[in-house]
């Protein structure tokens, strides 16, 4: 991993560069912080001659809208300072719908008019939703906007698609790179005979998730409730959705674990038999690629770009977003057949080797750093699990 210098450049002139990864940084920053930090935990402990360090450039903060503007102008300065230091080799740029078009916006147009190259890496599961609904003149903005990085990482085919038929960027400058997530930290559990079955849900709790159907769908009758405990990890209208699960009179084994931190998701991760996911809009969701590492056996729908990864039957259980009666005989199939859960989850590990692993993850990025920074990251142990904002400042 470690890359060559430029060619007609000095060693010692490449020494103490950067590559700044923006995104908001903090964990309930969702998929975006996720990524880069396992990115960042992936890197050398020290950035040998010829690589450089990856660093966060925090865009959003933890606070509310008007504070994360004070966030992202303090981002600018950084930009603005690393350019004139001579050290930042390039921003790697993070990006998602809504506000985080407009913030993330601002620091490639800065980047770009500081002469510093940009990768931008397309996040969100409904930014094509999103820019549908904007005015012309903000589709026209985007549009430019997306123009301007050197080059733009989707997650798979479908963002491809999206980004160069309507964002109309040139599809040579358009490059799919899977996410990877770390080996597991937390040792599986030990599957006995008559055990509770334990199935668990990763996510902010909202009907885009397909938390209301989950809900239903575990009233219906077909479940041995005497041996099930349900999970569900996540922030969102909380109180809600536990009014609705005590409506539904499934409070007794459906348990709310509230916004979860990443220890407390790999050890929920470590003792899960199945993870639901019967979200109506995705991309590449990381809980996902975490529960194939860990072995767990995969029950979700087929949207985004999960179709184009996982295969029915083979390492995972797809069923229709919406369907209540689809998603409860799914789980109770997969739950009442050991075999068929055995092969979904020994199936999804061989996968995770394969494809999703963060070591081909980096080497991934660090690739098209090289090609478009002139220069890459440094691996470190790619075991390392993420940290939290709270035990690393940036």
């Amino acid at each position: 991993m470690r890359s060559e210098p430029m060619p007609g450049t000095a060693v010692r002139e490449l020494e103490g560069r950067y590559i700044y990864m923006a995104c908001p940084w903090t964990p309930k920053g969702g998929g975006m912080f996720k990524v880069a930090d396992y990115l960042i935990q992936a890197q050398a402990c020290s950035t040998p001659a010829g690589a450089a360090e990856l660093r966060p450039l925090d865009t959003r903060g933890g606070a509310n809208a008007l504070y994360s503007f004070w966030v992202l102008a303090t981002a600018l300065v950084r930009l603005v300072r690393g350019r004139l230091d001579g050290r930042l080799a390039g921003v790697h740029v993070n990006m998602a719908e809504r506000l985080s078009l407009f913030r993330k916006s601002a620091v490639v147009i800065t980047s770009r008019a500081l002469g510093v190259p940009v990768v931008l890496h397309l996040h969100a599961a409904q930014l094509h939703h999103f820019y549908r609904t904007l005015p012309r003149p903000l589709q026209a903005l985007t549009r430019w906007v997306f123009s301007l990085p050197a080059s733009c990482v989707v997650l798979g085919t479908a963002a491809r698609s999206f980004v160069i038929d309507e964002l109309r960027v040139p599809a040579d400058r358009v490059e799919i790179v899977i996410n990877g997530v770390p080996e597991p930290t937390e040792a599986r559990r030990k599957v006995v005979a008559n055990a509770v079955q334990r199935v668990l849900f990763v996510g902010n709790l909202s009907e885009r998730k397909g938390v209301s159907d989950l809900l239903q769908a575990l009233a219906l009758p077909g479940f041995v409730t005497a041996r099930l405990e349900v999970s569900l990890a996540g922030g969102g209208d909380v109180q809600a959705y536990q009014a609705k699960a005590q409506e539904l009179g499934i409070d007794r084994f459906v348990r709310f674990e509230g916004w979860s931190d990443q220890p407390k998701v790999a050890r929920l991760m470590a003792r899960a038999d199945v993870l639901v996911l019967p979200s109506y809009d995705e991309g590449l969701p990381l809980v996902i690629l975490e529960a194939l590492a860990n072995g767990v056996a995969v029950v979700c729908s087929p949207v985004g770009e999960i179709p184009s990864v996982l295969t029915h039957d083979v390492n995972a259980c797809f069923v229709r977003p919406g369907d209540v009666a689809g998603l409860a005989a799914g789980l109770q199939r997969v739950l009442q057949q050991p075999e068929l859960m055995d092969r979904l989850g020994r199936n999804g590990r061989a996968l995770y080797e394969q494809q999703f692993s963060l070591a081909r993850f980096f080497a991934s990025v660090a690739r098209v750093h090289q090609r478009h920074f002139g220069i890459a990251g440094q691996p470190r142990n790619t075991h390392t699990s993420s940290a939290s904002a709270q035990e690393r400042s940036p």
